[in-house]
């Protein structure tokens, strides 16, 4: 955003400076270009993004309604829908007023403001989706069963100064819930992960949306990184998925600064080698399985864009700077990855591990309900419309983009998740272990809808290329920036409240042989006072709950 200098005034070059005059107050006009700096409106952005995704989850505590009860569930969905689109519509007014008043001055801040808060709100909108499935219990979803146990356990023992259940598990939610816990809720880490499983989905939209903003405008942002994102979102261990949704940008963004790395400063380019390194070691740190995903694409996409004309030797810091800072915040889990993550074995058969290796496109979960063919029948050779699609704008980003790094990264990042998947899948007869592989769906779908976003952004920058170059033509009658503006945003606010909706109702509580179970779970877990959670179905409870989950597992 061009920082606007009217009023201010001159500075001749070769006036006199006087040492010993005193200095003087920052004018009211340097006080707003201080205001309208990049970093500034970035933080702007994150207040107000976070801010905004703690409002719904704070609205629903307030519901008055039994979550097992599937009218109520409905009810519940519709009334944060309502809060939803009421509080999004008002940041849409917001840029419409911006755009009318004072010759649209400051329609470019309320443009900025308006996509943080949505991004916002979307991620509340799930969060909210879980207070409300847990209306009533203090448990977190699933209570003490499953993943959910075991991570209640081990952030218990590192909290007191134990070693974890498992040294290959990624510590830092383990510390996380502990630390929370001990502050929050005096140890209970059962009853703090419910909080954080909250809080995490809340959390999603705000930091997803921050990650793009390193690569794309506020809007653009908005719809080309959150809106595929939330495919992934999850309220159940909203932390694995956050790293993904988190990782793609961030690795794109740190590609970007290594092909800059041969023209910057050396000061420059250390410290933000040092940035990327510390950042990407707390994503390590916080789940690592996508990395190894990743791993052959990025390093393709480091060696086609490493300046080796420009400045190998400042790449070579670049990339020394963000190894030496990467390795300071995560080297010592690296080296036990590297150890004793080589013999940490998976043989849990799920469902996905069945099906076909080549159908990504959605994750029926390790407890999948009915589910009758599977995957569904396709239009042209077993492929669904959906597919083609994806292939279809693969191809179009990397032929529009073919000399971006940001597309080129990605489909790196898509190709190394295939070739990793299909690598795994086909040992898995001779070792009889799957080692996750089908957690690929993820990375796949989401670098595949990114793409397919990028294509639109690809296409739309080019009337504003040919205006900028002197082109004429149909460019000069393309529509105004204002009206796309505001017409992306009333789009991306009813795609993004119906997306939400979509993945809190996967968590309404029900015995259904779905995900749904693990709220309903929570719901017949005995509380730690004796008594059974409000609405424990015919009151009755038990000290680890219903457990006909374990019908639906193979």
């Amino acid at each position: 955003m061009t920082v606007s200098t009217e009023g201010a005034a001159p500075v001749r070059p070769d006036a006199p400076t006087r040492e010993a005059e005193r200095p003087r107050p920052p004018s009211a006009s340097g006080l707003r270009r201080a205001l309208r700096s990049r970093g500034a409106l970035l933080l702007l952005e994150a207040v107000v993004a976070f801010a905004a995704a703690l409002a719904l989850p704070l609205l629903a505590r307030g519901f008055k309604l039994n979550p097992l009860n599937r009218i109520a569930q409905v009810s519940g969905l519709a009334a944060i829908q309502l809060r939803f689109v009421l509080l999004g519509l008002l940041c849409v007014a917001a840029v419409m007023l911006a755009m009318r008043l004072r010759g649209g001055r400051h329609f470019d801040l309320a443009a900025r403001i308006a996509a943080a808060a949505i991004a916002g709100l979307a991620g509340g909108f799930v969060a909210a989706g879980a207070v409300v499935s847990l209306l009533g219990t203090p448990w977190p979803m699933f209570g003490l069963n499953g993943d959910s146990g075991r991570i209640v356990e081990w952030a218990h023992a590192v909290a007191n100064g134990m070693p974890s259940g498992s040294p290959v598990y990624p510590p830092a939610p383990l510390y996380t819930l502990g630390y929370y816990a001990e502050w929050f809720h005096g140890g209970n880490t059962a009853y703090a992960f419910k909080d954080l499983q909250i809080l995490g989905a809340a959390a999603f939209g705000p930091l997803v949306y921050l990650a793009w903003r390193m690569l794309l405008s506020p809007v653009r942002a908005l719809a080309f990184g959150v809106v595929p994102a939330f495919a992934l979102i999850d309220a159940y261990k909203p932390y694995s998925q956050t790293v993904l949704a988190l990782l793609v940008p961030v690795l794109v963004a740190m590609v970007v600064a290594l092909r800059r790395s041969g023209s910057e400063s050396r000061r420059r380019l250390l410290l933000t080698g040092a940035g990327f390194g510390v950042l990407l070691g707390v994503l390590f740190l916080t789940y690592s399985g996508w990395f190894l995903w990743s791993a052959a694409g990025v390093f393709f996409a480091a060696l086609l864009y490493f300046p080796w004309r420009t400045g190998p030797l400042k790449g070579a810091a670049f990339m020394g700077a963000a190894l030496a800072a990467f390795l300071v915040v995560a080297g010592r889990y690296l080296m036990v990855m590297l150890s004793e993550g080589q013999t940490t074995k998976d043989y849990n058969f799920r469902f996905d591990n069945f099906t076909d290796p080549a159908y990504y496109l959605m994750w029926r979960t390790d407890m999948p309900g009915k589910v009758g063919d599977w995957p569904p029948p396709g239009e042209f050779g077993g492929v669904g419309l959906f597919a083609l699609v994806t292939f279809v704008g693969l191809g179009v980003a990397i032929w529009l983009g073919i000399r971006k790094p940001l597309v080129v990264t990605i489909a790196a990042m898509f190709v190394s998740a295939w070739v990793m998947r299909m690598y795994i899948a086909s040992h898995m007869y001779e070792t009889q272990t799957v080692q996750l592989y089908t957690r690929t769906n993820n990375q796949l779908l989401y670098c595949g809808l990114i793409l397919c976003a990028l294509v639109a952004h690809l296409v739309s920058l080019r009337p504003a290329q040919r205006r900028t170059s002197g082109g004429g033509g149909a460019s000069a009658a393309f529509p105004g920036r204002e009206g796309a503006v505001i017409g992306a945003l009333c789009a991306l606010l009813l795609l993004l409240g119906t997306a939400a909706s979509s993945m809190s109702d996967r968590y309404m509580p029900a015995q259904d042989g779905t995900y749904r179970i693990l709220p309903y779970v929570s719901h017949t877990v005995r509380k730690q006072d004796g008594s059974c959670p409000k609405f424990a179905p015919h009151g009755v409870c038990s000290k680890d709950g219903d457990q006909s989950w374990l019908s639906y597992i193979r």
